[in-house]
């Protein structure tokens, strides 16, 4: 779409605002609305204005100024504004400069899908997520000087079972028991197809929908593979809309890793193949009818998935789900079929079409344009330098003993593990200005000074059961 059919576009709408969106450094959209008639075709090129210093991760305030350029391409309507509403994502130029924006996490992904194709391996890199998430009734939280504590509540929660509802009937996923329940067990079916209608509106093709392991309303939906970039936007209007949809009917959603202690947490397993010319390379006559090419990316991913997961389980509740016993996998291995391994190779179809891997680690928590390019250059970094991934474990990794595993590389177990995985092994990210020394340095840095620095300082609420009375 151009900018003369953006506005035919809106004309058919009837919409007299427009809404930018944009994503921060940690992946959360931003947005401002504008009257369609304080924009012309010139707004595509010249942008709008805005304060970076407000964006997280972003400029200090002696530079604070920045340009949001709508892309055109990415118009749709919104489907929760009163008044027809057309939305437009943002790239983000330096208004003196006029050079794309370092930080601007869509401006990675877009450098990403160049480099892929500057590189002769692919021209097309397709990705396919599985975010989870929770579906809760309320949640409540504090911190402060005093006090300290959590608490969230679901109909469908395990621990509800005895609780005054008038009538309480006793349909409630047990812990680990929510895989696939029919109603009335599973009460989100019709909440749940909502949010793929929602989707369908926006262009997001959807494959299925189900309840998830965990108990207290654990969902997936699970978005058809796209290119990178495409599948990258698709993902901000995933959480959009999920949560969304969620209000809409006095629900809340978290796409929080490890909301519930003892139970499975939320993952995002993201299916990754590279196509050359329309056609796939990842194919052919060697292990679980993967081609070599398939089997260096492994190699790749496996090699830097320590400092992959600093984007890709980037926050440090992620490190409460990748542990052993909650289908999580914690050892950097592949495997097919195996849903204990790090990658898998799915195994439903061997048509070289369906040939991909399957990345297990990473969660929700994740700023897809981030994520999905490191994985990229992991991939293209293992094809380059032809990555041996190892020797296959084809067998139940959770069944295994300390002594079996010893040996095997594991995930980090902790986000301070995964950000100094990244310090000393980035040079993968940054061939062809992908990821810049910048970006990364900015990323180490947010996590160290808002997120495991403050957690470190603040007591936790187990340590009054472990040490009030010593």
């Amino acid at each position: 779409m151009r900018p003369k059919e953006f506005f035919e576009f809106v004309k058919k709408h009837n919409a007299e605002m427009v809404d930018i969106k944009f994503a921060d450094l940690l992946g959360s959209w931003q947005h401002c609305s504008f009257p369609i008639d304080a924009w012309d075709e010139g707004t595509f090129v010249d942008g709008v204005g805005f304060d970076g210093s407000s964006i997280r991760g972003w400029q200090g305030i002696h530079v604070s100024d920045m340009l949001a350029i709508p892309d055109p391409a990415t118009a749709c309507l919104d489907p929760f504004f009163r008044e027809p509403t057309v939305s437009v994502i943002a790239n983000i130029v330096d208004p003196v400069t006029r050079e794309d924006y370092t930080r601007d996490p869509r401006h990675v992904a877009r450098k990403a899908t160049e480099y892929l194709d500057q590189s002769g391996i692919a021209d097309m890199c397709y990705i396919g997520p599985e975010p989870e998430f929770f579906i809760f009734d309320e949640v409540r939280y504090e911190q402060n000087q005093h006090r300290g504590l959590y608490e969230i509540d679901s109909v469908e929660g395990a621990w509800n079972t005895a609780r005054f509802e008038e009538p309480n009937l006793g349909y409630k996923p047990g812990y680990k028991g929510g895989y696939f329940p029919v109603s009335p067990t599973d009460t989100y079916h019709d909440l749940r197809g909502e949010m793929v209608y929602e989707m369908r509106k926006v262009g997001i093709v959807v494959e299925a929908h189900h309840h998830e392991v965990g108990t207290a309303g654990q969902s997936e939906i699970d978005m058809k593979y796209a290119p990178l970039l495409q599948m990258a936007d698709q993902f901000m209007w995933y959480k959009y809309i999920i949560k969304n949809v969620a209000k809409r009917h006095g629900k809340t959603v978290t796409f929080m890793p490890k909301p519930i202690f003892e139970d499975n947490g939320s993952g995002m397993h993201t299916h990754l193949s590279l196509w050359r010319d329309g056609e796939p390379l990842f194919g052919g006559d060697v292990y679980a009818g993967l081609s070599q090419m398939a089997l260096h990316a492994i190699g790749g991913l496996l090699y830097h998935a320590r400092a992959v997961l600093a984007f890709a389980a980037p926050t440090t509740n992620s490190y409460r789900r990748l542990v052993p016993g909650f289908e999580a996998p914690v050892n950097l291995a592949m495997s097919q079929r195996n849903r204990s391994a790090a990658v898998r190779i799915p195994m439903y179809s061997s048509n070289p079409k369906a040939k991909r891997l399957e990345f297990r680690c990473p969660d929700p928590s994740c700023n897809g344009y981030l994520m999905f390019s490191a994985m990229l250059m992991a991939v293209l970094d293992g094809i380059e330098n032809k990555i041996d991934p190892g020797e296959p474990l084809d067998r139940d990794i959770y069944e295994m003993t300390p002594d079996e595993l010893e040996g095997w590389p594991h995930t980090p177990s902790s986000l301070p593990e995964a950000l100094c995985a990244l310090k000393d092994d980035h040079a993968f990210l940054t061939k062809g200005g992908v990821f810049t020394d910048d970006l990364i340095e900015g990323w180490i840095r947010y996590k160290e000074e808002n997120e495991i620095k403050p957690l470190m300082l603040r007591p936790h609420p187990h340590e009054f059961h472990l040490y009030y009375d010593n």
